[in-house]
């Protein structure tokens, strides 16, 4: 990576703003973000890493400080999704924990300035390095485009092939409203995944440019690097509340769709 004397406030935000990109097959247009895949597939394993330390002594008695506490969290996503899923599927908890909280470790990434991912990766070559993955829109639309295909897959396990097809032609409106019923089930349909993927986008990408600008306007110096330290804390204590809360969002709204798409009109 160049020197950071060498970026101007604009080229540095561009710069970090980049991902590090590999092209699948010479001549294709298809690109993989490399950095996007990789920090959310650690996160993954990192997530399933932190359960199993708790489960690995796991005791019905009183339980270690790491147990109650993944409890506690466990505790409250299912209770969430019990309470907004009306439906009878056991798959509904399971995947609400998983969107929270491996959404909730790469939003955590962000508490740690770009820097300490882009300089020591920039020594061994590594020129570009976007370290949140839910700051790429592909991560976010990934995400969103499975929790669609769970939507297509909960109706049609509720309702069967006949059944969701019909509802899908005459609903809201009926049947002689029929091609008016087409375009809005689709807009409706297609509506869900998009924004679910955009909103979550939107707040971690938007607070990622923030960070950066604050460590910017800092300037240089030691009274710069003071400067863009205490606005940049301030800006974090604020995205405390934002990163969990988005996470949440995140889940919330994929079990009330996976709930709605198994009521019948």
């Amino acid at each position: 990576m160049a020197a950071e004397a060498e970026l101007t406030p604009t080229s540095y935000i561009q710069h970090h703003l980049q991902n590090q990109v590999a092209h699948l097959g010479e001549g294709s247009f298809w690109t993989l973000h490399v950095d996007t895949f990789v920090t959310a597939l650690l996160m993954g394993l990192f997530m399933v890493f932190i359960f199993w330390l708790a489960t690995r002594k796991a005791t019905a008695g009183v339980p270690g400080k790491w147990q109650a506490f993944v409890e506690i969290c466990l505790e409250f996503v299912d209770r969430q999704a019990r309470d907004t899923y009306h439906g009878t599927s056991k798959l509904v908890t399971p995947i609400a924990i998983t969107l929270f909280f491996w959404i909730l470790l790469m939003n955590l990434l962000k508490m740690i300035p770009a820097d300490f991912f882009a300089i020591p990766l920039g020594w061994v070559g590594v020129h570009y390095w976007k370290p949140v993955p839910t700051a790429d829109v592909n991560a976010t639309l990934g995400m969103s485009i499975s929790v669609f295909f769970l939507m297509i897959f909960f109706a049609l396990r509720a309702k069967g092939l006949g059944h969701f097809t019909l509802e899908f032609l005459t609903a809201p409106f009926g049947k002689w409203m029929m091609p008016f019923n087409l375009i809005l089930n689709i807009v409706e349909w297609l509506s869900k995944p998009i924004s679910l993927a955009m909103r979550l986008f939107g707040n971690m990408f938007g607070g990622e440019i923030v960070f950066l600008l604050i460590w910017v306007l800092g300037g240089a110096g030691i009274a710069g690097m003071f400067a863009g330290a205490a606005f940049g804390f301030g800006w974090m204590i604020f995205h405390l509340l934002v990163i969990p809360l988005q996470a949440f969002i995140f889940m919330m709204l994929s079990i009330v769709y996976l709930s709605l798409s198994e009521d019948s009109h």
